[in-house]
């Protein structure tokens, strides 16, 4: 099975949390989209690694991708290595993925901004004809980096209106990080979880007003975007 569109997360939750309205949208337009979570999160303050993997499954559904894949690569402790770079290069040549969506590059928790940079190398590696890897070569024509966990203005963003409340419960299936027993909410240490979720909406709002719509989703891209019609761009100037 190949892919239009593959989400690349460090942990399971990530892709929901950042892009999950733009993922439920493309499966709506009938695109073939998958997920590959990178880690299982066994280090998180909440959830065992299994009950975030039967969660992370659950998500799925109500995203609606085809396939959703673990790599299970050590949690707080990602490492750009040949290693990893190799695992996640197999993934892309065996769905040949057009599109990527990946972390931004910059981040508070290095396992995001870690993975920014081997999903990047793993595309690249991936089209190398003479690389020893199995699999046809192949590489993605575009890469997105999810701005949401960033502290940076979007270059584009995704209208996820119609799609917000279904992102918004893929995103609390993961019951163990949002909705923990309350036993399990008592800890010396603030966990950014306690309201995570809510300042994830409250960004979706932002980068709503950004566009002149309710929710989006922002996404940064490295290269000029190419405009046809500068008479019908959306978004207003003034």
């Amino acid at each position: 099975m190949k892919l239009d569109l593959l989400a690349i997360g460090p942990h399971p939750d990530d892709v929901e949390l950042t892009s999950g309205g733009t993922l439920i949208k493309m499966t709506d337009a009938g695109y073939r989209v998958g997920i590959l979570d990178l880690t299982r999160g066994e280090t998180g303050s909440r959830g065992a690694p299994e009950i975030r993997l039967r969660e992370a499954a659950r998500a799925a559904k109500m995203l609606g991708v085809r396939v959703r894949r673990n790599l299970g690569l050590p949690d707080a402790r990602l490492q750009v290595t040949d290693e990893n770079k190799l695992a996640i290069a197999a993934v892309i040549r065996e769905f040949e993925p057009r599109a990527i969506i990946l972390p931004y590059w910059e981040g508070r928790h290095p396992d995001h901004y870690t993975a920014a940079l081997l999903g990047y190398e793993a595309c690249f590696i991936a089209g190398l004809k003479n690389f020893p890897l199995a699999g046809a070569p192949f590489r993605p024509s575009k890469i997105l980096y999810a701005a949401a966990y960033a502290d940076v203005r979007p270059t584009i963003a995704v209208d996820i209106t119609s799609q917000y409340a279904r992102r918004r419960r893929a995103i609390l299936t993961y019951a163990s990080q949002f909705r923990p027993p309350k036993r399990d909410r008592k800890s010396r240490v603030v966990l950014p979880l306690d309201e995570l979720e809510e300042r994830m909406s409250l960004q979706a709002r932002h980068y709503g007003r950004l566009i002149g719509v309710l929710y989006a989703e922002g996404y940064v891209v490295k290269e000029v975007m190419q405009v046809d019609d500068v008479v019908k761009m959306p978004v207003r100037s003034i």
